[in-house]
């Protein structure tokens, strides 16, 4: 009696104990659900935001394809956070395997972009944006992918060069256009008469620094950023806590399911 007993308690312990799990699982897997919906509306506000990003997005063609990465990564969590929660309250060994799989993948490609981010961080430098500025940057030349989009980036960011307007000496800039000190990008933008327009644009190409924009533009967009960044990174890490949680859950929920 004593041992039916135990038996009983500890089936119902074990019962209990696949609850909790049950639960734990879609709870983690409603996050990852958010966290998709959440990549899904950045993607989708990168594409249609009225502040000028896009025209940046838009001539170049690696920004270009990130935000179709950002979408699709944010489609496949949104996918995998419904088929999760539907596995895990249906008790459902075959959704709930397909999940763990998928998840993996997904957790392992991030994990290699991490680490390739990491390798070529180098190329994230001031050092490499300006030497690169100085070797590509025609400045009038809309045709050239490089050259449109530092003109976007300089006029939406009222910066100019990487550092400061001195980054377009000794450039292929400088070279095509001799009479130009800085390109007209970098020439401040306020509301003028069409004369005083043309006179403070003359000015500016003659390096005149009263009417040019002198702060570099990598401080102008890390400023900018910042708190994206951070918020990103922080996201980032939350996101594959909750992956690797979900895994562990999927799969006790796998072996637990009679």
């Amino acid at each position: 009696m004593g041992q039916g007993e135990a038996s009983a308690r500890g089936t119902t312990m074990e019962g209990d104990c696949l609850s909790c799990i049950k639960y734990l699982m879609f709870v983690f897997n409603f996050l990852i659900f958010l966290g998709g919906s959440f990549l899904l509306g950045v993607g989708v506000w990168v594409l249609v935001d009225p502040t000028g990003f896009r025209e940046i997005v838009a001539t170049n063609p690696l920004l270009f394809t990130g935000v179709y990465i950002i979408l699709g990564m944010g489609g496949m969590l949104f996918l995998l956070g419904f088929l999760g929660c539907c596995g895990a309250i249906r008790e459902n060994k075959c959704l709930l395997l397909f999940f763990f799989m998928l998840i993996l993948l997904i957790f392992l490609a991030e994990l290699a972009a991490a680490i390739l981010a990491f390798i070529f961080r180098e190329h994230l430098t001031r050092e490499y944006f300006t030497k690169e500025l100085k070797k590509h940057y025609q400045g009038y030349n809309n045709s050239d992918v490089f050259t449109s989009t530092w003109n976007a980036i300089m006029t939406t960011f009222d910066c100019c060069g990487v550092n400061s307007p001195e980054d377009f000496k000794e450039s292929m800039f400088r070279m095509m256009n001799q009479n130009h000190v800085v390109p007209e990008a970098c020439c401040q933008r306020t509301a003028q008469t069409a004369e005083s327009a043309y006179t403070s644009q003359e000015q500016c190409l003659s390096g005149n620094m009263m009417f040019r924009n002198n702060k570099g533009c990598y401080s102008a967009v890390v400023d900018y950023f910042e708190l994206y960044i951070y918020v990103a990174g922080a996201l980032a890490i939350v996101v594959l806590t909750i992956e690797l949680f979900a895994m562990v859950f999927a799969m006790c929920l796998f072996r637990g399911i009679q």
